[in-house]
């Protein structure tokens, strides 16, 4: 799936990263890379929903990044 929107740090505790996509969802991202945890960063990417993930940031679906580009 394609998904554009804004990295951000949401969550409990230690917090996870997730994107607010433009299609108004939020996502959580699974091990996202590096050059990905920067919040208000717009960006596009592809990515798979990991249903077999569990978390416990209850931001959204688990979207594990395949690739992307900075917008």
């Amino acid at each position: 799936m394609t998904v554009t929107g804004v990295i951000q740090r949401k969550g409990f505790g230690t917090g996870a990263w997730a994107i607010d996509a433009d299609s108004g969802k939020s996502y959580e991202l699974h091990n996202p890379p590096e050059a990905l945890q920067k919040a208000g960063l717009k960006v596009k990417m592809e990515g798979e929903i990991r249903d077999d993930v569990m978390s416990f940031a209850m931001i959204g679906q688990i979207l594990e990044v395949k690739q992307f580009e900075i917008l």
